[in-house]
């Protein structure tokens, strides 16, 4: 049986490796723990995965990247895979962008970063 998929995004290689550390430490035993510091990819991603019947379970996204705000792309991310969760990455700036769109329906938490020490700040709000 195939794992299912946690995706992560953020433009920034050093917050990515990060973010991709922590997420495989954690859940590596129960999901397939993929990332990419492009949203445009992230999308294209998303639509082979659809293709090939992958279950996402899980998609985690830094809000400000040069293609699209991270809002945006968990928008489209949500239209191809509607039951995953969403997860949005944001600097204090942008923890109004961010309620609004958990207000809004389309978004289901947001972290403020740094999210360390991730035991507390990360995966309670993954892990609910």
């Amino acid at each position: 049986m195939k794992q299912p998929i946690i995706l992560s995004v953020d433009d920034d290689p050093q917050v990515q490796r990060a973010l991709q550390r922590d997420l495989r430490n954690q859940y590596r035993k129960d999901y397939k723990v993929l990332s990419t510091t492009s949203a445009n990819d992230a999308l294209l991603t998303l639509a082979e995965f659809k293709k090939q019947s992958e279950e996402v379970a899980l998609i985690v996204s830094d809000q400000r990247m040069p293609e699209m705000e991270g809002v945006a792309f968990l928008e489209q991310a949500k239209e191809l895979y509607p039951n995953a969760r969403t997860v949005l990455l944001t600097a204090y700036s942008d923890i109004d962008a961010a309620g609004k769109a958990i207000n809004g329906g389309g978004l289901n938490y947001y972290l403020a970063k740094p999210w360390v020490p991730p035991e507390e700040r990360l995966f309670p709000v993954l892990d609910d």
